[in-house]
């Protein structure tokens, strides 16, 4: 996207001074939504015998995931195969993936390529195989860790993270009946209100949805009401779906 510069003065609007703003708080340099998993989950299935145990833990460094998967290989050391992979940064910027013994390319990078087809970020699995006697084939092996990480990641859950934008809004009590019915009409996610010489209320929208929500108060209020971007941050959503590589 080009932006075309002017040395013109001028008074901006309210759209273009939230523009401003936005830049200044580094609201445009956030991605406006990712996915992740919840927490730390494992869980189990048997192909042919062999056991394969999927963990999934979320991560944010390099360091964090070695340590997650080293815990994981001494809690099995014992097992025939404890192979990994892992996703983190925004970009995708670190991936990492290991076949642990297993013929290359049928383990860990199954296992990433199902990390990345679920869309999710900050994420390790593990997934531990205890053979049972009979050999999968290259094929069978590629399937069986697939469906291990799918196991994992159900286990861990998937969350979705929005990014949302505080908008506070300070206003006299005149004002507050009608803005708070609008705020209850519109079932926006209210954070906090403090109840002082006047009224001031933290807001939370979804990235985007700032301008046209701070326009519609200045409506409803005459432009009498006081708004600021307060801080920006994610809120957690549930995600449903885990998909496999198929």
């Amino acid at each position: 996207m080009e932006y075309e510069y002017s040395c013109k003065k001028f008074q901006p609007s309210l759209q273009q001074g939230l523009f401003l703003d936005m830049l200044t708080y580094g609201v445009i340099d956030m991605l406006q939504h990712y996915k992740t998993v919840a927490g730390y989950g494992e869980d189990e299935i048997v192909i042919d015998r062999s056991r394969f145990i999927g963990y999934a833990q979320r991560v944010t460094t390099e360091e964090e995931a070695v340590a997650f998967i080293a815990m994981i290989k001494k809690k099995h050391w014992d097992a025939t195969h404890n192979c990994s992979a892992f996703i983190i940064g925004e970009n995708d910027q670190i991936q990492r993936s290991n076949d642990d013994g297993e013929p290359s390319g049928t383990a860990g990078k199954p296992i990433l390529e199902c990390i990345k087809k679920n869309g999710v970020k900050d994420t390790a699995v593990v997934v531990t195989r205890y053979f049972g006697g009979i050999k999968l084939g290259a094929g069978g092996l590629v399937r069986a860790y697939t469906a291990g990480t799918v196991t994992a990641l159900k286990a861990a859950g998937i969350v979705a993270h929005i990014l949302h934008q505080e908008v506070i809004i300070t206003l006299d009590y005149h004002w507050w009946g009608k803005i708070e019915n609008e705020l209850r009409l519109g079932n926006h996610r209210v954070d906090g209100i403090d109840y002082a010489e006047l009224v001031a209320v933290r807001v939370q929208l979804p990235a985007g949805e700032e301008i046209a929500f701070m326009e519609r108060i200045t409506d409803l209020t005459n432009g009498q009401a006081r708004l600021e971007l307060g801080n920006k941050d994610y809120i957690e959503l549930p995600v449903e779906a885990i998909q496999d590589t198929e």
